[in-house]
């Protein structure tokens, strides 16, 4: 069994001091921790994985494609490999967990 804990990989990631933190990688996932505080901007561009977002804490609007809706603690987005779509509007800091199916990169 692989077990996580949130505030310990919230404190590996700030140490490496980026904003994502790959932590599990397997044969057809990976799964990371993505920060962005309040005011920040999102910089990703479209992935070749199809994505899972589960907002962990905080509050933002995430726009994928055309399609915006807002998002905070318990809400989960799709999103499919090669969409345009970034956090924005960020009003509380943001913490992500990321499923990439298969693995990123």
């Amino acid at each position: 069994m692989k077990a996580f804990r949130l505030d310990e990989l919230e404190v590996e990631r700030a140490e490496n001091q980026g904003a994502y933190l790959q932590f599990l990688r397997e044969r057809n996932m990976s799964v990371g921790l993505y920060a962005l505080n309040a005011g920040e901007s999102d910089p990703q561009q479209p992935h070749n994985q199809d994505e899972v977002y589960f907002v962990a804490s905080g509050r933002a609007a995430i726009t994928v494609g055309t399609e915006t809706t807002t998002v905070s603690r318990g809400s989960v987005v799709y999103v499919s490999a090669g969409v345009p779509h970034r956090f924005h509007h960020i009003s509380e800091d943001l913490r992500v967990l990321v499923v990439f199916s298969p693995p990123e990169g």
